[in-house]
């Protein structure tokens, strides 16, 4: 279900959240799902917008699009698409886990951290990095180059 922005406090302390821009999807997003999903609550995915992804790379799927097939995966509950940035959203939703891959242990915005510490959001890390959206799409676009193909 996508839940509105004004519609986060509703669910505080209930869930756990996960985030990113998952464009593209792949193996290591559902394994992430799948585990936060382990922890015992409903979790809410904020999927970041397109001008997020766009500083990575050109979206291949808009946000909308990204969030009507993550709304499809049986171990997400909610689905938030977000226009602003992950502390404001932390700040609005209140998770009792905001869960992260790994890969984001030492280095999550000290902005993100203050929002956990004064609201008692539990950052859990979990090892389910199996790729990066990024390296997908670099890799795709060096294949491309040396087979141009229409």
């Amino acid at each position: 279900m996508i839940v509105a922005t004004a519609e986060l406090a509703e669910h505080r302390g209930a869930v756990s959240m996960v985030d990113g821009g998952f464009d593209p999807l792949h193996p290591g997003h559902v394994r992430y799902f799948r585990e936060a999903a382990a922890l015992g609550l409903p979790v809410l995915c904020n999927v970041s917008s397109d001008d997020y992804v766009s500083i990575k790379h050109p979206p291949l799927l808009t946000q909308a699009e990204r969030g009507a097939v993550i709304d499809a995966f049986r171990d997400i509950h909610l689905v938030h698409l977000s226009q602003t940035d992950t502390a404001s959203v932390l700040e609005a939703l209140r998770p009792r886990y905001y869960v992260k891959g790994g890969d984001w242990a030492g280095r999550l915005p000290e902005r993100e951290m203050a929002v956990c510490r004064e609201h008692g959001i539990e950052p859990v890390f979990l090892d389910t990095v199996l790729d990066s959206s990024s390296r997908i799409v670099s890799a795709l676009a060096a294949r491309l180059a040396l087979d141009p193909r229409p």
